[in-house]
């Protein structure tokens, strides 16, 4: 006996909203969808986000050892360093690409051979709770379904965005500083397709209730092969509109709420994450009305603010950041995915309406000062701005050519103690957690910026580099280890528990974190410079970074400390 769907109201409003007198159609191709994969899929209730989840971020191969599947030796990696430390792994796209690094995909349902089989990736999640990228925005040229699309296979016409060259565009948000539309040539002549990132990544039509379908059910099989979270990646582009920004759009909300309600349907507790590298009000919308689309949305201004803090010696901006977001959590079943390095750059645009023009020029010089590099964007007026920064996480914050090792392990360990601290589930990505630095090699080769934040690592030489003590990457994962597993075990740092921030003093980030259901409090404070000072903290409680009583009174704040303060008491602040 099928499974009663119990979404329909929900499901036809947001077709509506999309389709409009093809809603009817679509709703029935849709519910025959899901139907399908009720017959066949188990509806074990997954449980939501607690202080013990703590995701990996990393490449199938970012790990590589002769002989062996890049995911089969991850795996082997994972298991010998980090068994007790991360709980979960995300795997960036992992499926036959031609370009940009796995984000130009051939194939939604293939393991790239390069890197192991399906079978590797089920025993990863055998292991890990996973994380799968859906990279549903756009396909590579040398898909089967643009392929069609040349050959004017009347089932794949409508696929893709077909646009006359000579329109105005103006409005288009781009996140790139290329060509929107890329000309091919198909069997019916020339045809001017939108390619948003670059000309071998061909945007998907959502307006073609077909190509929903389609992706509805990529969804699905990602949901029934093991992933727990899904990344919606770039999916703030999706729907396209003449005269428009094509960002946000009320369609493309609609489109995000529809994957919400099949994947739940079906696989209830798996967990949509949208990746909107944009403004806070803007990414925020992602969440609905709490219920209805993305559980988790990317913490975007994060990465750049952190950043600014530390390069300025002064947390004021991030603290009035914080701030803004309130004291109380987020509605149930929706939290923040927090990250400060990722395999893209830094991304610059969160930070518009919170940093100067000065401001972003001193972090832009500071990051080529220090080997980086900058991608732009278009702007609406023709002129270009620095969209991100590529550079590794800790080469950003400290000058690679520094021999003052202890203040660069201090400073990058006191960044990414704030990742940890703030109200969501930390994502920490694989060359943070291992100390790597900017790799050159990788941009020479390429001509790719973002490369510089990529680097392919030989299984035994890391390892080795890990053991020895006192070396970078041992010190680094050593540190970063241990703070994550003293947060793991503090349900103070529950996504659900509230986040107060405290005015301390400016070159202190601080802010208190209460789990009211247990009870247990924690007042966190993270020095962003290197001078030394008290602030007045009028607690009583415990240090569990350095493991020392605190009594009431001023605290020493000594150059990038990190002081997690468990308290039973506490005075004005």
């Amino acid at each position: 006996m099928k499974k009663r769907i119990y979404q329909q109201d929900v499901i036809r409003h947001h077709l509506e909203i999309l389709y409009k007198e093809q809603a009817g159609s679509v709703l029935r191709d849709m519910l025959a969808l899901l139907e399908g994969w009720q017959e066949k899929a188990g509806c074990v209730q997954k449980d939501w986000v607690s202080e013990k989840d703590v995701m990996l971020i990393t490449y199938g191969d970012s790990i590589r050892k002769n002989g062996e599947a890049p995911l089969a030796a991850l795996r082997r990696f994972l298991n010998r360093f980090m068994k007790d430390t991360v709980t979960a792994v995300h795997i960036l796209p992992m499926f036959p690409y031609t370009s940009d690094d796995g984000f130009s995909v051939v194939d939604y349902y293939q393991i790239d051979d390069r890197l192991g089989t399906w079978e590797d990736v089920r025993a990863l999640a055998g292991d890990y709770d996973m994380m799968y990228d859906a990279v549903v925005n756009h396909v590579s040229k040398a898909g089967s379904w643009f392929q069609h699309f040349l050959a004017c296979d009347p089932d794949y016409k409508a696929y893709f965005i077909t646009a006359d060259p000579d329109g105005d565009y103006s409005m288009v948000i781009r996140p790139r500083a290329l060509p929107l539309l890329t000309p091919f040539e198909t069997i019916e002549g020339l045809r001017h397709v939108w390619t948003t990132f670059s000309d071998d990544q061909v945007d998907l039509n959502f307006q073609n209730p077909k190509v929903l379908l389609e992706i509805l059910q990529v969804l699905l099989t990602y949901a029934d092969r093991g992933a727990r979270f899904i990344r919606l990646d770039a999916i703030g582009f999706a729907w396209k509109k003449k005269g428009t920004t094509c960002m946000h759009l009320e369609e493309t909300h609609a489109v995000v709420k529809l994957m919400r309600a099949a994947v739940e349907q079906v696989f209830p507790g798996t967990i949509l994450i949208t990746e909107t590298n944009v403004p806070h009000i803007d990414n925020i919308s992602y969440f609905g009305d709490g219920s209805d689309e993305a559980q988790m949305v990317y913490q975007f201004p994060l990465p750049p603010l952190t950043l600014f803090s530390f390069l300025s010696g002064n947390a004021a901006k991030l603290t009035e950041w914080a701030e803004s977001l309130g004291d109380t959590p987020l509605e149930e079943g929706t939290t923040y995915y927090n990250f400060l390095a990722s395999h893209d750059g830094i991304g610059m645009r969160p930070t518009e309406g919170i940093l100067t023009e000065h401001e972003k020029q001193m972090m832009v010089d500071t990051v080529i000062r220090h080997g980086g590099r900058i991608n732009y964007k278009f702007n609406c007026d023709g002129t270009k701005s620095p969209y991100e920064l590529n550079i590794n996480y800790m080469d950003a914050l400290t000058d690679p050519q520094s021999p003052d090792m202890k203040e660069r392990v201090g400073k990058f360990v006191a960044a990414q103690a704030i990742l940890l601290s703030v109200a969501g589930v930390p994502g920490i990505y694989m060359h943070s957690l291992i100390g790597s630095q900017n790799w050159y090699a990788g941009v020479e080769e390429s001509g790719i910026n973002r490369r510089i934040n990529r680097e392919k690592l030989d299984y035994d030489q890391v390892s080795t580099e890990l053991e020895a003590e006192g070396s970078l990457r041992n010190q680094v994962f050593d540190r970063l280890s241990q703070l994550i597993r003293l947060r793991r075990q503090q349900s103070a740092f529950s996504p659900a528990a509230a986040q107060q921030v405290v005015r301390l003093d400016e070159r202190a980030f601080a802010f208190i974190r209460h789990n009211r259901d247990t009870g247990e409090k924690m007042l966190t404070a993270v020095n962003v410079s290197g001078e030394t000072y008290d602030i007045p903290a009028a607690v009583k409680g415990f240090d569990l970074v350095n493991n020392e009583a605190v009594d009431i009174g001023n605290v020493k704040m000594l150059p990038y400390q990190v002081r997690w303060i468990k308290y039973d008491s506490i005075g004005p602040l």
